[in-house]
């Protein structure tokens, strides 16, 4: 379009046009969400405070905003590749925005509601597509629409948006509670009885197990997993 339009914008302004592309700094696309989380279902008042007060940290700090808004991006890129999009372009767009104010900060904000619960809001600028392009071509990207159900551009915005501020809520809840390397080790645990043969109900069994004796690898993944299926067989 912008190569098209050049000759046409040289005759008007006796000009020369030299560079003609669009600008992946989608500000006339942006993409709000919002949720409030209950304070019961986030383990109470003082981790609602807690996750205000890291919020109010990366807010303020461009060295924790980084991380924070990394957080959100996890989300947000794993939707955009899953669905063809240019995840490259939208993460250059993302943190551009986080600092047209002249501050690096948050892509989310969060504020406590009169009942004490967690109010959460993203607002990033999203330039996506489900017509044309690797989203219709690719047989994953085509999938991953089929899945979702999109049914335009800006419905696929919105749910992009609502992934990454979910992914931003567990991070931030993660790192206010129990800690990011508690939660981290849970999910290594999972990966590696899946590694050593679990399905089913046994992944959440082997797993819990080498958590709690502190003992992660493969080899006891296997001798657990063994030992399980050693005792169904023996109560059959």
């Amino acid at each position: 379009m912008c190569e098209l339009l050049g000759p046409e914008i040289e005759r008007k302004t006796n000009g020369k046009v030299i560079v003609k592309i669009l600008s992946n700094y989608a500000t006339e696309r942006i993409a709000t969400s919002k949720a409030t989380l209950k304070k019961e279902e986030l383990g109470g008042a003082e981790v609602v405070d807690r996750m205000l007060s890291a919020y109010a940290f990366a807010f303020s700090d461009p060295h924790r905003a980084v991380t924070h808004n990394k957080g959100i991006m996890n989300g947000v890129d794993a939707v955009s590749i899953a669905t063809g999009q240019d995840f490259r372009a939208i993460e250059a767009a993302a943190h551009a925005y986080a600092s047209r104010n002249g501050k690096y900060r948050t892509l989310s904000t969060f504020t406590k509601s009169s009942n004490g619960d967690l109010i959460g809001k993203i607002e990033i600028p999203l330039s996506v597509g489900i017509v044309g392009g690797v989203s219709r071509v690719h047989p994953v990207a085509k999938m991953g629409l089929e899945i979702l159900g999109a049914k335009s551009a800006g419905e696929l915005a919105c749910v992009i948006a609502s992934v990454g501020l979910a992914q931003n809520f567990a991070a931030v809840k993660a790192l206010s509670a129990e800690g990011i390397q508690k939660g981290h080790m849970k999910l290594h645990a999972k990966n590696i009885a899946v590694a050593a043969g679990a399905t089913g109900h046994l992944v959440d069994i082997v797993s819990e197990t080498m958590y709690r004796q502190s003992n992660m690898n493969l080899d006891n993944a296997r001798t657990i997993l063994h030992e399980l299926r050693d005792r169904t067989d023996d109560s059959t």
